[in-house]
């Protein structure tokens, strides 16, 4: 075999590992927002879910609800809307887990530190900006 064929031969395998491991790889994981969220101003009985929200849930599900990639889901979507998942769906959510079955985020761990009360606040917050979004 001549060099020159020899040198096409390799470029040739060299080109298809490279694609072969370019599809096998995972995306990055930015935490970015997943998706855009209109924010109405809120009235001052939610902004109390706002704040527990921010200090319980956004670190996963991202600044108002927005999901964040690689980490969480974006609460503010139609899979969340309260005919498919009701504001108990939310309570059981922070008490028991979820086993991951809408996204391929993984399972989520139950949130610890949050009273029935709290997570009803968090649940209104989220409402609200569901109904903005349009979600009903």
């Amino acid at each position: 075999m001549s060099t020159s064929v020899r040198l096409v031969v390799f470029i040739a395998l060299a080109a298809l590992a490279v694609w072969w491991f370019a599809l096998r790889a995972e995306p990055e994981t930015t935490g970015a927002a997943l998706v855009d969220i209109v924010v109405p101003d809120l009235p001052q009985s939610i902004r109390q879910g706002e704040s527990l929200f921010n200090a319980n849930c956004a670190s996963c599900h991202g600044a108002n609800a927005a999901g964040r990639d690689g980490l969480a889901p974006p609460l503010v979507h139609k899979f969340y809307e309260p005919n498919h998942h009701g504001d108990a769906a939310f309570q059981l959510a922070v008490q028991n887990g979820v086993r991951a079955h809408h996204w391929q985020f993984g399972n989520m761990p139950p949130v610890e530190n949050i009273t029935p009360d709290e997570v009803a606040q968090v649940t209104a917050y989220i409402r609200v900006l569901q109904r903005a979004n349009g979600i009903q």
